[in-house]
């Protein structure tokens, strides 16, 4: 079997990606891939690395208006559709797979305009655009929330969830509560904006931290990203927090192991991007969700709301974020009975543990009889 897969620009299109070709590799034991990128994208640091072989096409994203640069894009466009079919022959899958972001839209297109067969795979609620123009060609669709089938309007659309790291999925509790030195008798709350990190999401945690500080209940594992640590300490020490003495705070620029940190996880405070939630809820954690506001299509906050909708979460945007509404939201789920393990179930509901296999299955199914 060979195959290309290609998507990026974030780490919500590359590592779904990475997923699925580890799957499939584990499906079918003869599985050559290709992962088509472009060299500015994340994709250009993070596949290699995983010892995937990786090539680049020239193409740029449209504005989300009508401007001159578009006609420019266009050109671009056109060139790295024609780079596209020289790499697909040169390569000669079997199949081709997109999840997402504009890299991936001259290489569905060409395979699909050759015959090829290709399937798309949309994390969001709300597609994106590049999606959305490949729906038209592509055999199969395959999406994380139920609520996106009605974008597309097609019997290619099969409703899978969103794919999860093995990791996420093996990580004991146990573990993540060693390796983090947590307190097996308290709520562990998990923070996070992302691997960069979210300033508001931070800024907001101050108070919230300076609340809770010393609290025997619950215990706080905020990562802040690397670019956000030092300030957000140095805030605290202002405060007159001391981290190391409080004993139920952990603060960390950034998390190797975010598997195990979910897996110790009572209650997350998290962005929504889709593969993030996708994790939550195949672990079946409730949450409270900070939409980032400036998301193409606003794609996050519809994520939110499918989530507050199932009782998984409670959204608060982000103009309306403050330590004051967070520490009241956490009060209120500690104190009424029965509150945090509701929205554990509803989000367990809505996970999907077996998506990556599922998608696998539909991948290797549009495979040409021999």
């Amino acid at each position: 079997m060979r195959m290309i897969v290609s998507g990026g620009g974030t780490g919500g299109h590359i590592y779904p990606a990475i997923t699925l070709i580890r799957m499939i590799k584990e499906k079918v034991k003869d599985c050559e891939v290709l992962y088509v990128g472009t060299e500015f994208g994340l994709e250009a640091d993070i596949v290699p690395k995983e010892k995937i072989a990786f090539k680049t096409i020239h193409v740029k994203g449209f504005a989300r208006k009508i401007t001159t640069e578009n006609i420019k894009v266009l050109c671009k466009s056109i060139h790295s559709i024609w780079e596209s079919k020289k790499i697909i022959k040169e390569f000669n899958p079997d199949i081709v797979i997109g999840t997402g972001g504009y890299v991936c839209g001259p290489i569905l297109l060409a395979a699909s305009l050759m015959g090829i067969p290709t399937m798309i795979q949309e994390q969001n609620v709300i597609p994106g655009i590049t999606n959305k123009i490949l729906a038209k060609f592509v055999r199969h669709i395959a999406v994380g929330y139920a609520d996106s089938q009605k974008y597309f309007h097609s019997d290619k659309v099969v409703f899978t969830g969103n794919p999860v790291r093995k990791e996420v999925l093996t990580a004991s509790r146990e573990n993540g509560i060693e390796n983090f030195a947590l307190d097996v008798n308290k709520k562990t709350i998990l923070i996070s904006g992302g691997s960069r990190g979210a300033r508001s999401i931070n800024n907001a945690m101050i108070d919230v931290h300076a609340h809770f500080a010393g609290n025997k209940e619950i215990q706080l594992l905020h990562v802040t990203g690397k670019d956000e640590y030092n300030g957000i300490i140095a805030k605290l020490r202002r405060k007159s927090i001391d981290i190391e003495k409080v004993g139920n705070i952990i603060i960390k620029p950034y998390l190797y192991n975010m598997p195990d940190a979910i897996a110790a996880t009572d209650l997350a405070i998290f962005r929504a991007g889709a593969i993030g939630l996708a994790e939550l809820t195949a672990r079946g954690i409730p949450a409270i969700l900070i939409p980032y506001p400036y998301a193409a299509e606003n794609h996050q906050e519809h994520n939110a709301l499918a989530m507050q909708k199932a009782g998984a979460g409670i959204m608060i945007l982000d103009k309306e974020l403050t330590g004051k509404k967070l520490i009241d939201i956490i009060n209120n789920l500690l104190q009424e009975e029965g509150k945090l393990s509701f929205m554990a179930k509803a989000s367990k509901a809505l996970g999907k543990p077996n998506a990556a296999s599922d998608i696998a299955d539909i991948a290797i199914q549009m495979l040409p009889k021999a």
